[in-house]
């Protein structure tokens, strides 16, 4: 990260320099290095901004785990999907709450849920942090997880929805099916790439960390957990198939009646966790801002990581540096089903999600274009199947101060090539003749 980091930055400040030494400025108009600082600072504070605008999400949904957590909703949540777990995360105890906690976020992201996703995966994160054995290192755990967060597979693109129907389309959610496809691909290709990646990142030798008393249990290393008799509370194998046969279910019910179901998502999950946690007899309110405290500090705390990676991205599209790599990259992509004027939101989506959602919104609500255009099929899949690698990066790894990413970005990177792949054959198939 250190490198990709300097990297963006440099690269920012040679275009700039190009262009400011080589091109006239005319009388009156900013030069390309103002233009730049102008954007340094503006990105900065954007990042506060955005930072700021986030502690209520993450004060709101750090409480309700808080009660999911007290009422034990994480390790039934585990035992339920333990089949698939255990095999994806076999170094984490299968009734570890980071097990409840990662189901959740995925979870949340497949339903479109945006912002109220990320304190699931700050939760997951943080329950995995008490797991490592290396502090600052990013476990294979970790790495998974963030991969196929990155790339997690997709029911609900709520807010592309949303916006396309804001656009005139007469099919908003014609979306649906090359999103579901475009994300599957994703998540197969960040499973395999974490798995395949890994041995080449080693943890190295650096001192184990005294964590046991933060665990629970001894700090766990990157070996495999074994079955102890702690697991015999495990669910019989058939209630764990109908709960993935449930999942399974979902994927045409979304496709039906998404648009419908989606506004009653966020208040049903606050109105079934704090249900939950009353019969449970959990003390809902307490322990609610007790949660709400730590969601507070954790936001808080992430501030320092997006200012530095908002600050590099801002630099680099003000640099015009992006420009230039999508007027040389589109006469490669064209001929290919990704045309140049989609390239954009293809390299823009991994480092800037506020950017590629003004390149879609722009492109959709073009007369000559129209949302229900190939290219208008093409954009609202890339930003319904693709995430914002570099912020959740940031945001994850900030909340635990994790500096050592290990193969994490190459892994999520990997998925996001794959969901841009997946989203050109899937719009090609579907809407190719429009």
């Amino acid at each position: 990260m250190n490198a990709i980091f300097f990297g963006m930055i440099l690269v920012a400040f040679l275009a700039t320099a190009w262009r400011e030494l080589s091109l006239p400025v005319a009388p009156g108009e900013s030069t390309p290095m103002a233009q730049l600082s102008s954007e340094m600072l503006a990105a900065a504070s954007g990042a506060v901004e955005l930072a700021i605008g986030l502690v209520g999400v993450m004060t709101l949904f750090l409480g309700l785990m808080k009660v999911a957590e007290a009422g034990g909703m994480l390790v039934v949540i585990a035992r339920l999907i333990r089949p698939v777990m255990i095999r994806l995360f076999p170094q984490v105890p299968p009734d570890h709450p980071a097990m409840g906690a990662m189901i959740l976020n995925l979870s949340a992201n497949a339903l479109g849920l945006g912002n109220a996703a990320t304190p699931f995966g700050i939760r997951a994160m943080q329950e995995l942090d008490k797991l490592n054995a290396h502090p600052g290192t990013a476990t294979n755990a970790m790495a998974l997880f963030l991969a196929i967060n990155t790339s997690s597979i997709t029911l609900l693109p709520t807010g592309v929805i949303a916006l396309r129907a804001a656009a005139g389309s007469s099919d908003p959610a014609g979306i649906l099916p090359t999103t579901l496809f475009a994300t599957l691909c994703a998540t197969l290709a960040a499973i395999l790439a974490a798995g395949l990646y890994q041995r080449w990142t080693p943890v190295g030798s650096l001192p184990p960390a005294a964590r046991a008393e933060d665990a629970g249990a001894p700090a766990l290393a990157e070996t495999p957990c074994e079955a102890t008799p702690a697991d015999s509370g495990a669910y019989p194998l058939w209630v764990s198939f109908g709960a993935l046969l449930g999942i399974v279910a979902l994927i045409p019910a979304a496709i039906l009646w998404g648009e419908r179901f989606s506004p009653w998502i966020i208040p049903s999950l606050m109105v079934g966790f704090l249900a939950f946690g009353v019969a449970r007899r959990v003390r809902v309110y307490e322990v609610f801002v007790e949660g709400a405290q730590e969601g507070f500090q954790v936001a808080l705390r992430i501030i320092p990581y997006l200012v530095a990676i908002l600050v590099a991205v801002g630099m680099l599209r003000a640099s015009g540096a992006l420009d230039a790599i999508v007027m040389v990259l589109g006469w490669v992509t064209t001929p290919i089903g990704l045309p140049a004027e989609a390239l954009p939101m293809a390299l823009l989506r991994p480092l800037s999600g506020s950017g590629a959602y003004g390149v879609m919104a722009a492109i959709i609500q073009d007369p000559d274009i129209g949302p229900d255009s190939y290219v208008g099929y093409l954009v609202s899949t890339l930003q319904g199947s693709t995430e914002t690698t570099f912020y959740v990066l940031a945001v994850y790894f900030g909340a635990v101060r994790i500096r050592r990413l290990r193969h994490t970005l190459a892994a999520a990177l990997t998925a996001d090539l794959v969901a841009v792949i997946a989203a050109v054959v899937g719009v090609r198939f579907l809407f190719a003749s429009i």
